[in-house]
Order: C-alpha cells, then sequence, then structure tokens
C-alpha cells in the first residue's frame, strides 16, 4: 500500500502547471515508466474535462496497461484520476496547482497511493514505481522548463 505525497514550489504560473499535467498524451515523451497513454474518451462539461485513458507502464521486460478516469478542473486547477483497470488492486491519484506571492510562481502538490493485485508484480515492480512517482513532480517541472522557460530564481 505505497503512498506518497510531495509539494514543490515551482516557477511558472499555477495555470501553466495544470495546463502541463492535463495534456496527459505527451507523457511518454518525458514521464519515467510511460511507453504509451491513449485517451479512450473526453467529455466536457460545465468546465470540466472528464478523460477515459490507457497508460502503459513498464521496466526492463514488465509491461503493464491500467485504465483511468482522469477529472480536469482548471477553475480549482485540480485534477484527480481514479483507476478503472488494470494490475492494481487501487490507485488514487490528485495534483494541485496554487498560485504563489510571486504570480510567476506556484506550489504543485502531489499525492498517490496505490496497491497491486498481485503480490508478485507488486515485488518486481514495486520499488520501481515508488522511484517513479517520486520523480513525477520533478519530471513535470523539467518539462515546464523545457516548454515555458527557465525563470531567474532557483528552485524551493
Amino acid at each position: 500500500m505505497p503512498k506518497f505525497e510531495t509539494t514543490r514550489h515551482v516557477k511558472h504560473r499555477a495555470e501553466q502547471m495544470f495546463d502541463l499535467v492535463a495534456d496527459i498524451e505527451t507523457y511518454p515523451q518525458f514521464l519515467p515508466m510511460c511507453e504509451s497513454l491513449k485517451v479512450r474518451s473526453r467529455k466536457e462539461s460545465h468546465g470540466k474535462t472528464l478523460l477515459i485513458a490507457d497508460m502503459t507502464v513498464g521496466y526492463k521486460l514488465i509491461r503493464e496497461t491500467f485504465t483511468s478516469q482522469v477529472l480536469l478542473k482548471p477553475e480549482e486547477k485540480v485534477i484527480i484520476t481514479k483507476y478503472i483497470d488494470g494490475p492494481f488492486r487501487y490507485l488514487d491519484n490528485r495534483w494541485q496547482f496554487i498560485p504563489d506571492e510571486n504570480p510567476e510562481h506556484s506550489a504543485v502538490k502531489f499525492y498517490i497511493d496505490y496497491e497491486f493485485k498481485s503480490r508478485t508484480l507488486g515485488f518486481l515492480m514495486g520499488s520501481m514505481f515508488d522511484i517513479a512517482f517520486r520523480k513525477f513532480t520533478e519530471a513535470f517541472e523539467k518539462r515546464a522548463d523545457a516548454i515555458y522557460g527557465m525563470g531567474p530564481s532557483p528552485m524551493a
């Protein structure tokens, strides 16, 4: 039942970071262990977007695909991912993007809680998932630096 939570202070606006994390189709370009991501459906209603997506993750010879529901709430600057099907017993993932006193900076809160269905798969991939999830916020921050440019002040 691994769980990980972190807050990173970044030199990009909350809206920019929300847009970056909401652009799930680009994940295979920069996210650790993410080999492919396909959006099955997209529904927009009342300023929110609901996606159903399949993500394939891999490490060495192991590949697993899982399906998730991703709720994008741009007004609240929140992204909530709920697990639907695949190798997990459950997976709960949340992002929150909080504007900073400096309007060009923000805080990015990342939370993930998950458990594999299979003990064997948990043993084989669990430590790699732990490492990958711990690097997620860093990967998004590096991606933001590449897309939006690097600000003048150092990271907190």
